[in-house]
C-alpha cells in the first residue's frame, strides 16, 4: 500500500501525541508492574494504580505540548527563532499553552531549570543545563516537528535540531541525539524503510561532523552503540536518559518490517519508568512509517482536544509541503 506524504506527516505528529497520551497513566512504574502488552490502553486495566490519577485518558503530557509549541513557532515564524521558541515554552509552563485543559501536570528537572534561567535573562541558547549528567530526553521528545516542518539541507536541519535542544538541554549528547533522530525521521518521511533510514542518517551525520569534532565522538562513542545494544533486549530500557530513549525507538521501529504502530508503542510502555516519553519518541517515528491510517482509530478518537488544537497545525503543516 502506498502511503502519501500527507498521511506520513499526519501520522508522525499524531503518532507522537497518541504514544505520549497512551503512556501517561503508566509513568513511573517499573517494567515488572506494567500490565500485559494486550492490556495497555488509554484506560488501564481495573486495579492498576495510574500515574497522574486526575488526568483524563487521552491527555498528552509535557512531551506533546512542547512539540506543539515548537511546531506552532516554526509555522508562524518560518524559521527557528530561539527567543520566540523559549518564550513559547515559558507560556506553556506558566499559562498551559498547548497543554490539554491548559493544565501542566509534568515538567522535567532540566526543563524547569532552563526556563527559570530564561526568565532571569539568560540567552536561550545558553539556558539548557550542559554539565555532568544533564542527559535527559526532554529535548528529544519534542523535536520531531522540526523534521516534519523543515525544507532545508541536512546541515540546516541538524543545526536547528541542535539549537532547539540547547534551549532546555544543552549537553552535547542531547544535541547529537536530536540531530540524528531528525535525520532518521526525514528519511522515514521520504518512504525509506526504518533500518536503512537509520543507517543513512548516521552516514549523513558522519559527513557533517569531522572525525576530530566532539559531535563525531559522541556519535561514534555513544550513539552508534545503539545498534549493538538493540541486539540485546535486556539493554533496552525506558529510563529518562536521552540515549536510552533513542535506543528504544531504534530497537522497536527498525527491528524489521512490517512496522506495527500498536505493538511499538505498547512495547515502549512495557519498558516502564518514563513510559509517556519513550512511547512518544518511538510512536512519532512509527507513525511516519505507517501513516495516520496505521494508528488504531480507537486511540485517535480518544485523543483529547485533537480537533480544536492539533488539526489546525496539521493542516498548516501539510499545506506547507503541498500535501
Amino acid at each position: 500500500m502506498t502511503i502519501s506524504a500527507r498521511d506520513r506527516l499526519r501520522g508522525g505528529l499524531l503518532g507522537l501525541l497518541v504514544g505520549d497520551a497512551l503512556g501517561v497513566p503508566y509513568e513511573f512504574h517499573p517494567a515488572r508492574a506494567i500490565p500485559p502488552l494486550e492490556s495497555i490502553e488509554m484506560t488501564p486495566p481495573p486495579g492498576f494504580r495510574r500515574a497522574h490519577a486526575s488526568v483524563p485518558p487521552g491527555t498528552w503530557s509535557d512531551d506533546g505540548a512542547q512539540a506543539l509549541v515548537l511546531l506552532r513557532r516554526l509555522l508562524d515564524d518560518g524559521r527557528l527563532d530561539v527567543d520566540r521558541f523559549a518564550a513559547g515554552l515559558v507560556a506553556w509552563q506558566d499559562q498551559g499553552w498547548y497543554a490539554v485543559d491548559s493544565r501542566v501536570f509534568d515538567i522535567g528537572v532540566q526543563t524547569h531549570a532552563a526556563l527559570r534561567a530564561v526568565r532571569s535573562g539568560v540567552p536561550p541558547l545558553e539556558a539548557g543545563p550542559a554539565r555532568g549528567r544533564a542527559n535527559g530526553n526532554g529535548s528529544l521528545m519534542r523535536v520531531l516537528p522540526m523534521a516534519l516542518w523543515h525544507n532545508g539541507t541536512d546541515g540546516e536541519l541538524v543545526r536547528d535540531a541542535i539549537d532547539q535542544s540547547r534551549v532546555t538541554h544543552g549537553h552535547l549528547r542531547a544535541q547529537v541525539c536530536c540531530a540524528v533522530y531528525c535525520l532518521w525521521a526525514r528519511r522515514l518521511l521520504s518512504g525509506m524503510p526504518p533500518a536503512p533510514a537509520w543507517r543513512d542518517a548516521i552516514a549523513a551525520a558522519d559527513l557533517l561532523w569531522p572525525k576530530w569534532s566532539p559531535k563525531h565522538a559522541e556519535l561514534h562513542d555513544v550513539i552508534l552503540p545503539v545498534e549493538s545494544a538493540a541486539a540485546e533486549p535486556s539493554r533496552i530500557t525506558g529510563d529518562g536518559y536521552v540515549v536510552s530513549s533513542l535506543r528504544a525507538a531504534v530497537h522497536l521501529v527498525a527491528r524489521g518490517e512490517p512496522v506495527d504502530y500498536e505493538w511499538v508503542v505498547r512495547s515502549a510502555i512495557a519498558l516502564g519508568d518514563d513510559t509517556d516519553t519513550t512511547a512518544c519518541i518511538a510512536g512519532g517515528v512509527a507513525g511516519l512509517v505507517v501513516g495516520e491510517r496505521g494508528i488504531p482509530e480507537r486511540w485517535l478518537a480518544a485523543l483529547r482536544e485533537r480537533e480544536e488544537t492539533v488539526e489546525p497545525l496539521l493542516e498548516a503543516l501539510c499545506a506547507r509541503h503541498g500535501a
